[in-house]
């Protein structure tokens, strides 16, 4: 791996259980560095999964407790009951408990500006979107209104994706509904306008939850699609694109930041599937390596402009 600049931010996409993947994949780089990443960070971003793990190196959680984090809440948020099997007549699938439970035992009932106190600074943001202002939000300590909220409840803010998990105090949903999915973007704003980071001195390494690896429908399969069978595809197609944008916006616009995505192609896995705990945990060994080998997105490098010839 590349050495770091003088600064260190970190971004982390949505992605459900795959989150699972990335701390295992963090793993594998902290025991090449020989320290956690939150003591080599200063600045995290993240969106729903992205938030829960933005939010343990904000705390100095290691990756391995992260990862154990994740293996023992998924099974419990994730059982099939009926209320899952039911879901569009319900508001949402999954009770978020075993998260709060979890988060609130980390944090130990910290709030957002107990990050920004004291001998380690961090800035952490959470992105959420809310539904009673039509805005995407961005919660970070040093902002006067969200000092007082607690970490667990910006992390459920940003997590509550619709249909799985509940809204959260009647107005914030999954942060990824909207265009930052991937926080690549807000991670480099905040550091170069908010933070004042050169950004020659400046590191900002944005990790995704997957790409699938044919996440396109077969020749002819969209004629056959009706009413309800297009969401998914549409929702597929818009986050993929948005993430995308996102990461090519911090490459065009932030020149000389030392900006390293990385991507992982992988088969199809829901975002609820804990069937999957273990393979995910084998992308994730193999995502680590990727990283440690600074493999970044080549899609990054594909031009999405082409002059007229």
């Amino acid at each position: 791996m590349k050495p770091f600049c003088k600064h260190v931010a970190i971004a982390i996409d949505g992605g459900g259980l795959r989150g699972v993947m990335v701390t295992r994949a963090l793993e594998v780089v902290e025991h090449a560095l020989g320290k956690k990443l939150g003591e080599v960070t200063e600045l995290a971003a993240g969106t729903s999964t992205g938030s829960i793990i933005a939010s343990g190196l904000a705390l100095n959680l290691s990756a391995v407790d992260m990862t154990a984090m994740y293996r023992e809440f998924a099974p419990r948020i994730f059982t099939k009951t009926l209320r899952s099997r039911l879901w569009p007549i319900f508001p949402y699938r999954y009770p978020n408990d075993a998260i709060k439970e979890r988060l609130d035992r980390e944090s130990q009932g910290k709030v957002m500006g107990d990050l920004w106190t004291g001998a380690r600074k961090f800035d952490l943001v959470i992105v959420t979107r809310d539904m009673h202002t039509a805005r995407t939000r961005f919660i970070k300590p040093w902002k006067p209104e969200y000092q007082s909220m607690p970490i667990t409840t910006a992390v459920l803010a940003s997590a509550a994706a619709p249909t799985f998990f509940p809204v959260i105090e009647g107005r914030y949903t999954d942060g990824g509904i909207g265009s930052f999915g991937n926080p690549a973007f807000i991670a480099a704003y905040e550091a170069r306008f908010c933070l004042n980071w050169k950004p020659e001195e400046t590191t900002l390494i944005s990790i995704g939850t997957g790409r699938a690896a044919q996440p396109g429908l077969p020749l002819h399969a969209p004629d056959r699609l009706i009413s309800f069978q297009w969401l998914q595809p549409i929702l597929d197609t818009f986050l993929t694109d948005a993430g995308d944008q996102q990461s090519r916006v911090v490459k065009e616009l932030f020149q000389g930041m030392d900006f390293r995505r990385f991507q992982i192609t992988t088969e199809p896995i829901s975002l609820d599937d804990v069937s999957k705990i273990e393979q995910l945990i084998e992308y994730g060994d193999k995502f680590g390596h990727m990283i440690l080998n600074d493999q970044t997105d080549p899609e990054l490098n594909e031009p999405i402009y082409r002059a007229v010839p």
